[in-house]
């Protein structure tokens, strides 16, 4: 072979993929193979399905940091009508006292559904790596169903638990319809 040529080389592997009919079978195949010890899972199906989340494992912090921002909303809108009404321009209005705190309640509840609300938007669109145009998932042609009436399971090559022949054993075990190679 002269140096020039090219060789055609596999597409890299991101998993394996299994289809289902119904729901109940992704929700069962789910349990089965978080139980099994996969850590690298994701579902796909046309609605959601209650305790798929739970079985995949699925946690998310976006809770969290929302309380964060409405807290910093809350204390910055506070702070600032405090640094403006007692510190930097005091006014003696009515012979009312300086830190007034029940007239600065309104914008302090304001500050913080403003920063919560928009920080939940941002780390939301973050938190889901959007946006995000290309998925190797697309790259099977059979999940075009998954908006309409299949459901799929996916195991990620990247799990630590993943080898190819033995996980297409055990996607296949689990009663799957078809289990499709998911190239990059």
């Amino acid at each position: 072979m002269a140096v020039n040529e090219t060789v055609a080389t596999r597409p890299a592997l991101f998993g394996l993929m299994a289809e289902f009919d119904t729901a109940d079978q992704l929700l069962e195949a789910t349990v089965r193979t978080t139980a099994a010890g996969y850590k690298r899972v994701e579902a796909y199906s046309p609605f959601p399905i209650e305790g798929l989340a739970e079985a995949i494992g699925f946690h998310t912090r976006l809770p969290l940091i929302v309380l964060v921002a409405g807290i910093i909303g809350a204390l910055s809108g506070f702070l600032l009508q405090y640094w403006v009404s007692v510190i930097n321009y005091p006014l003696n209005i009515g012979g009312r006292p300086l830190n007034s705190w029940p007239s600065f309640i309104p914008v302090t509840f304001e500050m913080t559904i403003l920063v919560a609300g928009l920080t939940a938007v941002i780390a939301m669109i973050v938190l889901n790596g959007l946006p995000m145009p290309y998925h190797p998932v697309f790259n099977v042609p059979r999940f075009e169903l998954a908006s309409n009436d299949r459901f799929f399971l996916t195991i990620e090559a990247m799990d630590t638990q993943f080898q190819l022949n033995q996980t297409r054993t055990f996607l296949e075990g689990l009663g799957s319809k078809g289990v499709y190679e998911v190239e990059e």
